[in-house]
């Protein structure tokens, strides 16, 4: 099965061609992204409609790398498949049009991925796994604990009720006056620093659900830094070193408590599986693997390229898909939000917040 896969929901824009074999395993045969950062660089952060004009002059020419780089034509593919939101409304519009006339040019089934299930899925492709799993979902906009216990078989153990944890980071960034993309320079700076200078709050810590939040913590780097008045390089240093100590003893506890609720649940996972741009931060990988050690399973990363936003997750998870039958129709719709656990509810008390989707 060969499936094209584009991605265009934030400031990647990016296609890709996998092929699935009949056991199961897959295989990348192109997988090409064009970032934006220099785009969305200057405002700080991403402009929306930068982004969906620079998804409309790039993604034909991308699409057109990655099927050459692929050695095939449109006419061997079983599938297109368009991440069709969570996302940017006006780049999901772009990726997903083009792959309905890509579909109906060539009669080619049309799959319509959740970005967050292709995440959920990549492991499948990298390393094989079996469900069921856990998933650690963490980026720029979302931060989840999931079941992962079968295609389109999600259930929501735990979520963020109001930052995610990319965007606490990329937040702190601005405020101490790092350059975008915030995240990875935080990361950074925080190599040179004192991570027990200062003394953050570890948001969440100890309560039985496994539910996150960063909004406290910012507001926590945001008082010492305005404390210190004149910011020197070693105070930023510090202050970055001590959050993101926060954000790992958090997490860790969290995940904990994420991973006694999944056992509970579904019994023994087959791994922890950590997908998304934060994964790719060296420091939480290791806080991971020390979590998953003391569950007792295993930890399974994808490879940093993989945990950012991409177009062979998204063909991946269009495969799957495939493979069970599972097609959309040409009246697929673009999805600002889409949940990836179609029945979880806001926990009690936090209806009114990013929880609540």
């Amino acid at each position: 099965m060969l499936v094209l896969g584009i991605e265009t929901t934030c400031d990647e824009t990016a296609a890709a061609v996998i092929e699935r074999a009949g056991d199961g395993s897959g295989r990348i045969l192109s997988n090409i992204v064009r970032s934006q950062i220099e785009e969305h660089a200057r405002f700080g952060g991403v402009v929306p409609e930068i982004a969906a004009r620079a998804h409309v002059d790039l993604l034909d020419g991308i699409i057109d790398r990655a099927m050459r780089e692929a050695g095939i034509g449109f006419a061997q593919l079983n599938g297109v498949a368009a991440a069709a939101g969570p996302g940017l409304i006006g780049g999901v519009i772009v990726g997903l049009t083009t792959a309905k006339a890509i579909a109906m040019v060539h009669d080619t089934p049309l799959v319509a991925v959740n970005h967050l299930e292709a995440h959920a899925l990549t492991p499948r492709l990298t390393d094989g796994i079996e469900f069921p799993y856990c998933l650690f979902l963490a980026s720029g906009g979302h931060t989840q604990i999931v079941a992962v216990t079968g295609v389109g078989q999600y259930v929501r153990l735990g979520t963020t009720v109001d930052d995610a944890i990319g965007e606490a980071f990329d937040k702190v960034a601005k405020m101490l006056g790092l350059p975008y993309p915030g995240g990875p320079q935080v990361e950074r700076v925080a190599a040179g620093g004192d991570a027990t200078r200062f003394a953050f709050p570890r948001p969440m810590q100890g309560r039985p659900d496994a539910n996150f939040s960063l909004s406290g913590l910012k507001t926590a780097v945001r008082t010492e830094a305005s404390r210190l008045a004149e910011l020197t390089p070693q105070d930023i240093s510090d202050l970055c070193a001590s959050f993101q100590a926060a954000v790992l003893d958090s997490t860790a506890d969290r995940l904990s408590v994420g991973l006694k609720l999944f056992r509970e649940q579904f019994g023994a996972p087959r791994a922890l599986v950590a997908a998304g741009g934060v994964a790719a931060n060296q420091a939480i990988r290791g806080a991971l693997h020390d979590v998953a050690r003391q569950a007792g399973t295993q930890l399974i990363m994808p490879p940093p390229a993989l945990c950012t936003d991409n177009g062979a997750m998204i063909a991946w998870a269009g495969a799957e898909r495939l493979a069970l039958g599972l097609t959309d129709t040409m009246e697929a719709q673009p999805r600002a939000r889409w949940l990836l656990d179609a029945n979880a509810t806001a926990p009690a008390g936090y209806g009114n917040t990013r929880a609540g989707y």
